[in-house]
């Protein structure tokens, strides 16, 4: 999967919104605020970097070698994948959903906890 098909993928999601915060080099994808998905643009290896729970990231890292804790943002709910090709379409589309989807009930969570602390 490439770096356009991964976009394209990533702005069928509902409330996508693109940006690119720290320049160039990096691309994030993010719902209501939220980011779900980062893309490295100039890594020497394309790759991204997803959330995950914990023990699905644990599981991912154990059984592929392209996939990595992310250091740079926090290893325990952050995945770096790389897309040289390891991977088929459908299962980088399936990582990047599942981070989407984590994202998502999280915004819910935190939209609920206001309302309810407003309401006391």
């Amino acid at each position: 999967m490439n770096i356009q098909e991964i976009q394209n993928y990533c702005q069928s999601l509902p409330n996508t919104e693109k940006a690119m915060p720290c320049g160039e080099d990096l691309l994030v994808f993010h719902m209501e605020g939220n980011i779900y998905l980062y893309v490295w643009l100039k890594a020497p290896i394309p790759s991204i970097t997803v959330k995950l729970q914990p023990e699905r990231g644990k599981e991912l890292r154990e059984r592929y070698n392209a996939i990595s804790p992310a250091y740079h943002i926090c290893e325990k709910h952050w995945n770096d994948i790389f897309i040289d090709g390891t991977f088929p379409n459908n299962m980088i589309e399936e990582w990047i959903k599942e981070s989407y989807d984590l994202v998502k009930t999280e915004s819910i969570h935190l939209v609920q906890n206001e309302v309810l602390s407003r309401s006391k």
